[in-house]
């Protein structure tokens, strides 16, 4: 990133009515924004204003009667919304959230390239392979399929699409009206792939994009998410308790990436940190323990039961959380179910704990207190390798958004840790990272 002085980067994880479980329920929250446009472009064009680097959409593709009854588990689809965003920001980053596990690459490679043209070079796709029964039975399957084949198929869906990124040269268009030629066929290729997963032929119909591809992104922290994110990822979500976790998994990733080939400071990690700001640290502290109260409980254990894959749904609240399988064999998140058992197992949590301590985010960093507080944990875990920069994850997104951009970023600022003005129109540009090269020159 130059020889100027490292800035953290900023993503707004825009999520919900806020990233904790019960966010809907808060006095100033407003379900009935959940399907109005206006919400997110009022807090997209918020976070464009305070400089930030992204919009990131995270994205489940299932819910149920059962789940819906206690929170509003429905989303727009995310490429979709994204779109519309790009219309009424210009500098702004737009990270949406797409499976391998139930598109196609073509599919897939056409809406990014879109996206990428609609926000003049803007994209950024967050690759996941998803990981419920619930998701897969919407998908003509009975079962998810493996963690192991996932990362599998993952892999050869990622070399497709790049594929289809690459069918057209960069300067394949000539748009000559005298001659009656559009483009040059021999820079537009057929890219005949055949795998063990996808056939495709090819080219994409929609040309070389503004960033020639999305900035990619993965979220897995599993050890095949870490192999996979290692060899493509240009950033790395991801979630982890406590600043020793996060600056393990930091050097174990930047190390993979180096043995990949490829230059570890080109590719940012990203821990999620989910807050509550308060004037005072009791009354941030205040402000959390009244959110808990809005928590309903069975709703909080089906929500568990999905994440980790093994139905919780009757233990009792009051008791330590039961043995469950090994990691290896459970096949919905990996890495996210470790992280909740080592936190239960590691603070002695009952089960009513536990949902409490996921409750406001999920499994990732959670921390209450004064901007200032907030500002010096940011700070804490950037200077001392555990992260690159965060996801941004407002506990409650009406209340707790705003007092991040007036008072966290102005300080992180006047540290000159974070920028105060975009450098570049493109999200490659915020992220210092290089065009790549098309591999069909």
């Amino acid at each position: 990133m130059s020889k100027l002085r490292r800035k953290m980067h900023l993503n707004l994880f825009l999520y919900n009515m806020g990233h904790h479980e019960a966010s809907w329920r808060h006095p100033e929250s407003l379900p009935n924004q959940l399907m109005n446009f206006s919400y997110y472009k009022q807090l997209a064009q918020k976070a464009e204003m305070a400089k930030m680097d992204s919009i990131f959409l995270a994205d489940r593709i299932s819910t149920s009667p059962k789940a819906v009854d206690n929170g509003p588990l429905i989303s727009y689809e995310p490429t979709a919304l994204l779109s519309a965003l790009a219309a009424v920001t210009d500098r702004i980053g737009l990270i949406a959230t797409v499976s391998t596990s139930f598109n196609e690459p073509y599919n897939v490679a056409r809406r990014f390239s879109s996206l990428d043209f609609l926000s003049n070079g803007r994209a950024g796709w967050n690759i996941i392979t998803s990981g419920t029964d619930s998701e897969a039975q919407n998908f003509n399957l009975e079962d998810i399929p493996d963690h192991a084949k996932r990362y599998k198929k993952a892999k050869e869906f990622l070399e497709v699409t790049r594929k289809l990124w690459d069918s057209w040269e960069d300067d394949a268009i000539l748009a000559d009206k005298v001659n009656g030629t559009f483009a040059d066929k021999h820079k537009v290729h057929e890219i005949h792939h055949k795998g063990e997963f996808f056939k495709v032929r090819g080219p994409l119909n929609i040309p070389s994009s503004p960033q020639k591809r999305p900035v990619l992104v993965q979220a897995g922290t599993s050890e095949d998410g870490k192999e996979f994110s290692s060899q493509y990822a240009d950033a790395i979500f991801t979630a982890q308790q406590t600043f020793e976790d996060a600056r393990v998994f930091y050097q174990d990733v930047k190390a993979r990436i180096a043995r990949n080939g490829r230059d570890p400071n080109q590719v940012k990690i990203l821990p999620g940190i989910s807050f509550i700001i308060g004037n005072t640290d009791e009354e941030a502290k205040e402000r959390e323990e009244e959110l808990a109260k809005f928590m309903n409980f069975s709703h909080s254990l089906i929500q568990l039961s999905n994440r980790i894959g093994v139905d919780l749904t009757s233990v009792s609240l009051d008791e330590p959380l039961p043995n469950l399988p090994v990691i290896e064999e459970i096949q919905g998140h990996q890495s996210r179910s470790q992280l909740i058992i080592q936190l239960a197992q590691r603070e002695n949590l009952t089960v009513r704990q536990l949902l409490i301590r996921l409750g406001g985010g999920r499994g990732h960093f959670t921390i209450s207190g004064t901007p200032k507080r907030i500002a010096d944990e940011l700070e804490f875990w950037f200077h001392n390798k555990a992260a690159d920069g965060f996801n941004i994850m407002p506990q409650v997104m009406n209340r707790d958004f705003e007092p991040f951009v007036n008072l966290v970023i102005p300080e992180l600022q006047r540290r000159q840790l974070f920028r105060t003005e975009y450098t570049g129109y493109t999200l490659r540009d915020h992220y210092g990272l290089p065009f790549p090269k098309n591999q069909s020159e």
